[in-house]
């Protein structure tokens, strides 16, 4: 039997610098610290410094959490970067041999350095390898000996003003050396060095583009590369590495065990929303890495509750940015389309701020409206601009398309791209049916994790298509235990690429079940049927009804939107039923069907002595009708007053 072969992570090389970087500041006089110091290695452009090295191969890589895959906005292709397999590096400057170890290790090369002083460069590889992440290989040899690989000769970094030249060692010294080639680096009056850490510099360096080759994949999505990836396994291990790593820099998660990868998830304890609430801004910090802030900060819709606010980072942002844009491809937004956003947008909720960012990366041209648009301006921007896709909520876009066909009946649109609620059946066949549209298609996402799934127009109902090297989805029991494929349980999801404020086993307070599937799309994997939130069990007199059930049964008579109160009237359990419709509906002929599709929402619970122990309640409202939260646009779906 072929074995793999093995793929090496820049994330594992980054967790294992920052590691020595710990050990040096905890202890100065360590054989490490001896050597490096020895060698004019501690105090020379901040070479063991995690951070830095992680910024840089982020951007010279294209993202540390899509390597080695390297997506193209335009096209949905990507190159694929793979090492050269050996590079040999010869040891003449001990800052220029450390500088070619860690970047040819990063995208997974093999390492030997040909040196005069083996010691020093066996100390450097063995502190390295200390924590126990996986990296390549490394050996020395003597000087100038014979040796297979790609020779690397890294350059050395020349300050070209002389009066301003650091004191901090060789590194930026001097004008190079005769047949050396150099990065030279230009200060102004008064600088003692340059500002840009030396990993920056390097990473955008032609010589660091000699440690990898790039293979262009045409025809080939992300999506696809990463499910036909033989490492797969190796991969997903590389990510849950990292991100626990990232997130033992928190308070709150400084105590988490160390895990090897996925299988060790399980272990750890789930995230209740409670305990995010605890310990996230502006109550707390617990969530805070103590980085320096960056990034955006959002809010969630508080359809219930107190809102929370959910800090990206400059790098959680880009992540975020670069995941959704191969995602919205699969959901049908074209090169040239031409789209209207009315997504909500404003007082730090992220709808429109998060899909603003990811369409203006891409060949379309957008359209921001937000909860601004109205019936007419969709007429206008149809006619004036040829906007062939809307992208919104339908709680609140519904209405307002149904007004626009009334007015215009010649109203068409060929694309729909919903989120935020659910869309009925019935919606669907009325836009295939009024407006012609021929793509309906939605995403599906977390107000603190962003995107969870897409269901392309391959799937229907409420399946979805899961990304899990962005956000991983566990389908668990009530007390955090794994379910087997097919079994309904809590979605917990580990957003695999958001490390400040980051989220590992969260319960997004949602239930569903994963089954695998091949797809008519050309998908092949896990799939999520979204089931509604976990408060969505009605529970009343000794009885439970899910409202995903009650929302399902009404879609015959085009009830679009539907909200449940549980309340307590003249000491009856009362349950209100509220819906929107494009439909004038009759209060108490809904009220008889549900009685006879719902026993427990029946009428016959009558003691001897006359006493009721529920009443249900029917109301009928026209398509807006109902209280939309102002920040989200959502409908709160179930409310239960007897708990206030």
């Amino acid at each position: 039997m072929s074995r793999l072969p093995v793929r090496h992570y820049p994330t594992d090389l980054v967790l294992a610098v920052e590691h020595v970087q710990r050990a040096l500041a905890d202890d100065a006089s360590s054989p490490v610290a001896a050597a490096l110091k020895e060698a004019d290695l501690l105090e020379v452009g901040g070479l063991l410094d995690a951070d830095a090295l992680a910024h840089a191969l982020d951007e010279a890589l294209g993202g540390l959490s899509q390597f080695p895959w390297r997506p193209l906005t335009d096209t949905g292709d990507v190159w694929e970067q793979t090492p050269v397999g050996r590079v040999v590096l010869d040891d003449d400057r001990a800052g220029n041999t450390l500088r070619g170890l860690l970047l040819a290790w990063a995208v997974g090369n093999d390492v030997l350095v040909r040196t005069s002083r083996p010691a020093l460069w066996t100390t450097v590889t063995e502190a390295l390898r200390e924590p126990g992440f996986p990296l390549p290989a490394a050996g020395v040899a003597a000087a100038g000996a014979e040796a297979e690989g790609t020779v690397v000769v890294v350059p050395d970094l020349v300050v070209l003003s002389e009066e301003a030249v650091s004191a901090s060692g060789e590194l930026y010294a001097g004008a190079g050396r005769p047949g050396v080639p150099s990065v030279r680096v230009r200060l102004t009056a008064g600088q003692d060095g340059p500002q840009a850490p030396v990993a920056d510099i390097d990473c955008r360096a032609p010589w660091f583009r000699e440690l990898f080759t790039s293979v262009y994949l045409a025809g080939t999505s992300l999506d696809a590369a990463r499910r036909a990836d033989p490492g797969r396994a190796s991969r997903m291990d590389a990510r849950v590495r990292y991100l626990v790593g990232m997130a033992r820099r928190t308070a709150h998660y400084r105590d988490l065990p160390r895990v090897d990868g996925v299988s060790g998830l399980a272990s750890l304890p789930v995230l209740e929303k409670a305990a995010l609430e605890a310990a996230s801004l502006p109550r707390a910090t617990g969530m805070s890495s103590g980085a320096r802030p960056s990034g955006e900060v959002l809010r969630s819709g508080a359809s219930s509750g107190e809102p929370r606010y959910i800090v990206y980072s400059r790098t959680d942002w880009e992540n975020m940015v670069r995941e959704a844009i191969p995602l919205l491809r699969a959901l049908g937004i074209h090169p040239g389309d031409r789209v209207l956003n009315a997504l909500v947008g404003g007082g730090l909720y992220g709808g429109l701020l998060t899909t603003s960012s990811e369409l203006t990366r891409m060949p379309v041209e957008a359209f921001s409206a937000g909860q601004q648009v109205t019936a007419d301006l969709m007429l206008m921007l149809v006619r004036d601009f040829s906007v062939n896709v809307l992208l919104g909520q339908p709680a609140v876009v519904l209405p307002l398309l149904r007004e626009a066909r009334r007015k215009d009946p010649g109203l068409r649109l060929e694309k729909v791209v919903y989120g935020g609620t659910p869309m009925t059946e019935s919606d669907k066949t009325w836009l295939r049916e009024e407006l012609g549209t021929r793509s309906i298609t939605s995403i599906l996402a977390a107000n603190d994790g962003a995107q969870i799934g897409y269901q392309c127009e391959g799937l229907g109902g409420t399946l979805h298509h899961v990304n899990d090297d962005y956000n991983l989805v566990e389908v668990v029991d009530e007390d955090g235990f794994p379910l087997p494929d097919g079994e309904t349980g809590h979605l917990l999801i580990t957003a695999m690429q958001k490390f400040e404020g980051p989220l590992i086993r969260y319960r997004i307070g949602d239930m569903g079940r994963v089954t695998e599937r091949d797809c008519d799309c050309g998908v092949s994997g896990r799939v999520l049927e979204y089931l509604g939130r976990s408060d969505g069990l009605l529970k009343f007199k000794s009885a439970t009804v899910h409202y995903g059930e009650i929302a399902t049964a009404l879609e015959e008579f085009q009830v679009s939107q539907l909200q449940a109160e549980l309340t307590t009237r003249e000491g009856t359990e009362t349950l209100v039923l509220r819906t929107e419709s494009r439909e004038e509906l009759d209060p108490q002929a809904l009220k008889s069907f549900l009685a006879g599709a719902f026993p427990a929402l029946s009428g016959d619970h009558l003691y001897d002595d006359g006493l009721r122990l529920f009443d249900l309640v029917v109301e009928c409202h026209p398509e807006g009708g109902l209280e939309r939260n102002p920040v989200s646009g959502k409908i709160r779906t179930v409310i239960d007053r007897r708990l206030s």
